[in-house]
């Protein structure tokens, strides 16, 4: 199959979060299989470091009154997989992917329909690895509000005219609390039919995730129970109605073990595997040394990796700080976000100087030392689609203890010492933070062989993107 990738973030292009982690690796995963992949985005800032060459094609999109040039340069990222990154002045400014400092970019709307226009000219206009282009014969893969208009734009001005005819259109919600809401006097930009209104219009704005939704021909969830809870009025954020009425399939993402592996990772202070993991106990004492903690190998190291936002339910952790610090513990917390629990990290690890270390920002190299040098890694989100933290836990050895939501339910198994199965501690309520704690820390000091148990239980765990983009390769055939 020839398939066509269509995100805002593409890790190692660029990344806010992990939309772009899986649309950097599963189309890795489907191109081992055998299809041939193009993955499109927009080329930020310092995108172009990754370029291989330029297409020298230019297309031309009618959006606002005005005519837009688009420019197209490939990398061709490995066998059967091309990244093509899209060249125009609105990709290329200060600040991140959706804004700045001063919060979201006022023109992103315009940003993203360009987006879509330009990565459906892809497959019939750029030339890939020395050939031709990819040809109609496509499947789209469309991933979150940014990438939505392009499953609208594949029917409204594409197969209306019948360009792409066979093509079918998956469409991926990884975060249904983001929806792409403009306001509905916006629509005469976007060079749309007027037939074309009603799939984009909610409420009398335009949503585009709604629009993705209604366009596709199947939609997809990260986790089966982010499925679940999208179609029920608590979890679905104004959108259950629809969810129950589209073809939505819930697919567990992977990580890529291959860049994810405590063996090979060149940040780390030691290599380990599940069946030796002294090297991990090198690495913890090299993050307490960086960190300035004190090197202290009986300590139970817990960590946080996380943005630092309402959904990620910090405000629980920092509820029950007083009762963890009188345990004798280390927390090291790396993140950004909210400046109120930004605030409350920095006086936390102010007041405790030898017990708790904030790191305000983000490094993915200290992420990876800290994931190795951690024994526990907490991830106490109000909704999680799927999370990707957990997992690179448990293949790192950092004991997850998480929520029950979403994808944290299908793939943390609560730990049971009359079965030795398990791999972490889960919790319901945001009250039961503490007792998960309370029960993970017993473990770690009372019953050193279980927690060992749990640890080789999760490092043993097959997390890669192979069974996912064995689902997808089913999902595009239809």
């Amino acid at each position: 199959m020839k398939i066509l990738f269509v995100s805002s973030e593409v890790a190692p292009y660029a990344k806010v979060g992990g939309l772009a982690d899986v649309c950097g690796a599963l189309p890795k995963a489907l191109a081992r299989l055998g299809h041939q992949v193009v993955v499109t985005l927009p080329a930020y800032g310092r995108a172009l470091d990754h370029l291989a060459w330029d297409s020298g094609v230019r297309t031309r999109s009618w959006l606002f009154g005005i005519h837009h040039e688009l420019g197209y340069a490939v990398h061709e990222a490995a066998e059967n997989l091309s990244v093509v990154l899209l060249q125009h002045s609105a990709f290329h400014r200060g600040g991140g992917v959706y804004g700045d400092a001063h919060g979201g970019f006022g023109d992103n709307l315009f940003r993203f329909a360009l987006m879509c226009r330009g990565a459906l000219e892809v497959p019939r206009a750029v030339p890939l690895g020395g050939g031709g282009p990819l040809g109609e014969d496509i499947v789209l893969h469309a991933h979150d509000w940014p990438a939505a208009l392009a499953c609208v734009n594949l029917r409204a001005a594409y197969q209306a005219v019948g360009v792409y005819r066979g093509a079918r259109a998956v469409f991926t919600v990884h975060n249904a609390a983001h929806q792409g809401r403009y306001p509905g006097a916006e629509f005469g930009g976007l060079d749309l039919a007027p037939r074309w209104r009603g799939a984009v219009d909610w409420d009398g704005d335009l949503g585009l995730l709604k629009a993705g939704l209604v366009t596709a021909d199947v939609v997809t969830a990260v986790s089966p129970t982010f499925a679940e809870e999208l179609r029920s009025r608590a979890g679905g954020f104004g959108l259950d109605g629809l969810f129950r009425r589209v073809p939505l399939q819930g697919i567990l993402n992977g990580i890529d073990v291959e860049d994810w592996n405590p063996e090979t990772d060149a940040a780390l202070a030691a290599p380990y595997r599940w069946d030796d993991v002294a090297g991990k106990g090198a690495c913890k004492a090299a993050l307490q040394a960086e960190l300035g903690l004190p090197v202290r190998p009986e300590v139970p190291l817990l960590a946080i990796i996380s943005r630092m936002d309402a959904q990620k339910g910090l405000d629980s952790v920092l509820e029950v700080a007083p009762w963890l610090l009188r345990q004798d513990i280390q927390l090291v917390v790396l993140g950004s976000g909210a400046p109120n629990l930004e605030a409350a990290f920095r006086q936390l690890a102010a007041r405790h100087p030898h017990r708790v270390h904030a790191e305000i920002g983000f490094d993915v190299p200290l992420s990876r030392r800290i994931y190795a040098g951690a024994d526990f890694i907490l991830v106490p989100s109000r909704f999680e689609p799927c999370g990707l933290t957990q997992l690179y836990g448990m293949r790192y050895g950092a004991v997850p203890v998480v929520r029950s939501v979403g994808g944290l339910v299908d793939t943390v198994t609560p730990w049971s010492p009359a079965t030795g199965q398990g791999t972490g501690w889960r919790y319901a309520r945001p009250e039961g933070l503490q007792e998960a704690l309370f029960w993970a820390l017993r473990t770690w000091w009372d019953y050193p062989e279980a927690f060992a148990q749990v640890r080789e239980n999760g490092m043993r765990a097959d997390w890669s993107w192979d069974r996912a983009a064995r689902q997808y390769e089913a999902l595009y055939r239809g």
